[in-house]
């Protein structure tokens, strides 16, 4: 099995899903296959509300494709401060790889889509390193050498890539927002052939 990096993610507008497209580019670009993967929704009331495969998109993701991975690309929308409930389910479900320890000392970072500029980015992103940090696996925000982090008059943290959707979720990525999605996935490309 060759070497990849997991982009996973959840969205519901498309932004997130359109971010993670991008980490996938530049992790390509660094020279690791990338490996997009969403997970179902959830509900209230019961767990199985999905399908097994999605109507459209990349597959859901298995536990295996976590385990086996070379890094980690973890993207939500921001609800509240924090990740989406799907992703952190899902999350949740990993007990297993954590009790293996399969994730120690692998690559991650983290991208998350607003509809205000204030409106939780960096919270987000913060909050989704905890789990991961758990897992032991070796976070990558973007440094200043990303120069689009300096002029970015939208989304775009050394915490890792942000976007800001708008009101009604519908604006798209800015160029400086695309930049920083692809340079997240290159700079874990690189990380994860560097630790193997």
């Amino acid at each position: 099995m060759s070497a990849y990096i997991l982009v996973l993610y959840y969205s519901r507008g498309g932004s997130t899903a359109d971010m993670a497209r991008r980490v996938a580019r530049g992790v390509e670009e660094g020279g690791l296959e990338a490996r997009l993967r969403t997970v179902p929704e959830v509900s209230p009331d019961h767990q199985a509300t999905a399908p097994p495969v999605p109507a459209e998109g990349p597959p859901y993701v298995e536990l295996d494709d976590l385990k086996h991975c070379a890094g980690l690309a973890l993207g939500s929308p921001t609800r509240f401060g924090n990740m989406a409930a799907p992703l952190k389910y899902f999350l949740d479900s990993t007990s297993g790889l954590w009790l293996g320890g399969s994730l120690m000392g692998k690559p991650a970072g983290v991208f998350t889509s607003t509809s205000s500029l204030h409106g939780g980015q960096e919270s987000t992103l913060l909050s989704m390193m905890l789990p991961l940090l758990h897992h032991g696996m070796l976070i990558s925000g973007l440094p200043y050498s990303e120069t689009e982090l300096l002029t970015t008059r939208s989304g775009g943290t050394p915490y890792g890539p942000s976007h800001l959707a708008g009101q009604d979720s519908n604006l798209p990525l800015s160029d400086e927002e695309k930049a920083l999605c692809k340079a997240l996935g290159r700079r874990l490309a690189q990380l994860a052939n560097r630790l193997s």
